[in-house]
């Protein structure tokens, strides 16, 4: 009898293991191709970043599925949020965000919200830098605006990654602090505006440091301040002789104004919390690759991560405050 009760028990205990090893078997995981929704061209931090990550995934085997990255740019990024609004309940959708998360509907209208989708995970925030051309004899902030000053109201031009966006809100502070006038000019995404300056099309960006290091290591465009309260913590030469710690803050030089902007991923609205899950695991993982440093330090980036409530409490706070800008730069939708 004894033996026939420990034989039940063991027997027992075997299948509970057995059921908790199949429970942990059958842990949510993508079982086709999730798309990377990108409302932003080509060639700016939000695609670029989104590359490095299907890139990452892809080189070591973090996901069983493939990662494909789609742009979807139109009506200033509403083309991409509406589509994943659209996916309720679809796990094998991302997409990465920048502060068109706030400032496409508010100043368009579109009958989206951030609220629309389920926050998944803050991977950094980024940086905005003050650019123009190499070949310019400004050498700092004060020679940049006094140029201005100089010249006709709106006779130089500022561009920027779309139309009353961050870097057109930037450009409404900056002429709000200085008492001066441009004239912006909207493209695309942060790569075409970079290849802008370049051409000497525009005066001046306001481009993210991933979206203009390149053309800033072949010396083809200068620094003038960082739209950060301290300087950048990144010591290691990008050019020569410069560092990106060695661009001085907007503030210091009379420019009293900060903007760092998120770069962080949402999925649909109606997914499961095993399903945001399983993301919020696969971002740590990513983020602990060497591509993944390379990408923070190339750009510049503020290494915060957040996810849960805490990600959810900065994103509201967020939406206030763009508001706020909005409402001050006369870009809300009806006005």
């Amino acid at each position: 009898m004894l033996k026939s009760l420990t034989s039940i028990g063991l027997g027992a205990a075997a299948l509970v293991c057995a059921a908790h090893l199949t429970a942990a078997h059958a842990a949510w995981e993508p079982t086709r191709p999730v798309e990377i929704i990108v409302p932003a061209g080509p060639g700016g931090g939000a695609d670029q970043m989104a590359r490095v990550v299907q890139g990452i995934v892809t080189k070591h085997g973090l996901m069983k599925q493939s990662m494909v990255v789609i742009n979807k740019a139109g009506g200033a990024g509403g083309e991409g949020f509406l589509d994943v609004k659209a996916s309720r309940a679809n796990p094998h959708k991302l997409v990465i965000t920048l502060s068109n998360l706030f400032t496409t509907p508010l100043a368009t209208g579109i009958p989206f919200n951030w609220k629309d989708l389920t926050p998944v995970a803050m991977l950094a925030l980024d940086e905005f830098v003050l650019w123009v051309n190499a070949e310019t004899p400004y050498q700092n902030v004060k020679d940049y605006i006094e140029a201005v000053k100089k010249g006709q109201a709106g006779q130089f031009k500022m561009g920027g990654t779309g139309s009353k966006q961050e870097d057109q809100i930037i450009t409404v502070a900056i002429e709000k602090a200085a008492g001066v006038k441009f004239t912006y000019i909207p493209f695309r995404g942060g790569g075409e505006v970079a290849v802008q300056l370049v051409g000497k099309h525009v005066d001046s960006t306001v481009n993210n440091p991933i979206e203009a290091v390149a053309q800033w290591r072949a010396n083809a465009v200068r620094p003038l301040c960082v739209f950060d309260g301290k300087q950048l913590d990144y010591k290691d030469k990008v050019t020569a002789d410069k560092s990106w710690s060695d661009i001085p803050t907007c503030k210091s030089q009379g420019l009293d104004m900060e903007y760092l902007m998120l770069r962080g991923f949402f999925m649909p609205a109606g997914v499961t919390k095993e399903q945001t899950d399983y993301y919020v695991e696969l971002f740590k993982k990513v983020r602990e690759t060497q591509e993944w440093k390379d990408l923070m330090k190339n750009g510049a980036f503020n290494q915060t991560f957040m996810t849960g409530a805490e990600y959810t409490k900065w994103v509201d706070n967020e939406e206030k405050r763009h508001q706020a800008l909005m409402k001050d730069a006369g870009f809300l939708a009806g006005r």
